[in-house]
């Protein structure tokens, strides 16, 4: 399911454009990451691509249909969005949770299909959290918790997924693994994923595609090796670096250059 951003500008009715003028396109069966410094619109535009909130121009279509026409549930069949910090419901299991991802196919109070416990454990299954299906979601463990809400999300079997900074809170072993079952489902399943990153080296390590947002534009769009340079992170981030490749991997390692003063000492 294709997810295209025309023109799009976003931020908040009161005040001035966070994101202006975007043209971004997630492809079925790729990965496209977000990168930027903290407060530059990041979130605000994965929250606007995922109707959240109404842009301040431009559009957002999914499948090829405007989501701002589409109905709430047809828009969750097509388009699912997972926030930074989900609320934690009091006491309810994780197939609890996972069967709501079904509500935009069967309904809040229909009884669930067969077609609904297959997706549901598909969902369990591909986000390796069915040995966790008949414990509490306010017991588990942030990697836990986590593989979770994937689930859950993932049991809307929609084409298009959005991820607000899924690794955050987690260790580097479920960092990974996450950012592995995001490559998963772009790669095995079509797909198309788009991520908030904090993490450049993830950033190139996974993504097909990386956008950096820095001073209200969009500012760099393209694969890692083309994105990803010393001139781009010193304008987004605002910090002299060097960037070292791995040629094998994709992955980078960003060193600060030291300032003049530190030169000297």
């Amino acid at each position: 399911m294709t997810l295209v951003a025309s023109g799009l500008t976003v931020g908040y009715q009161a005040g001035r454009p966070v994101v202006a003028d975007v043209d971004l396109t997630l492809e079925p069966g790729t990965v496209t990451v977000l990168v930027g410094a903290n407060g530059c619109g990041k979130s605000t535009l994965l929250r606007t691509m995922a109707a959240l909130q109404p842009a301040l121009s431009g559009d957002v279509t999914v499948g090829g249909d405007p989501v701002a026409a589409l109905s709430r549930r047809e828009l969750s069949r097509r388009l699912a969005f997972l926030p930074q910090q989900p609320l934690v419901p009091a006491g309810v299991t994780v197939d609890e949770l996972v069967r709501h991802g079904r509500y935009a196919h069967s309904g809040a109070f229909a009884r669930h299909s067969a077609e609904d416990r297959e997706a549901v454990d598909w969902a369990m299954d591909v986000a390796d959290a069915a040995a966790l299906s008949t414990r509490r979601l306010d017991e588990l463990s942030g990697g836990e918790r986590q593989r979770a809400w994937l689930a859950t999300v993932l049991a809307q079997r929609a084409g298009a997924l959005l991820l607000d900074e899924p690794t955050t809170y987690l260790d580097l072993k479920h960092q990974y693994e996450v950012l592995d079952l995001v490559r998963r489902l772009a790669d095995d399943h079509g797909i198309a994923c788009g991520l908030v990153l904090h993490d450049l080296g993830q950033a190139a390590g996974y993504a097909d595609q990386v956008a950096v947002v820095a001073g209200g534009r969009v500012i760099a769009t393209g694969d890692s090796a083309e994105v990803i340079t010393d001139e781009t992170v010193a304008r987004a981030f605002d910090l002299s670096v060097t960037i070292l490749r791995d040629p094998g991997t994709g992955h980078v390692a960003v060193f600060p250059r030291p300032t003049t003063e530190q030169q000297l000492n």
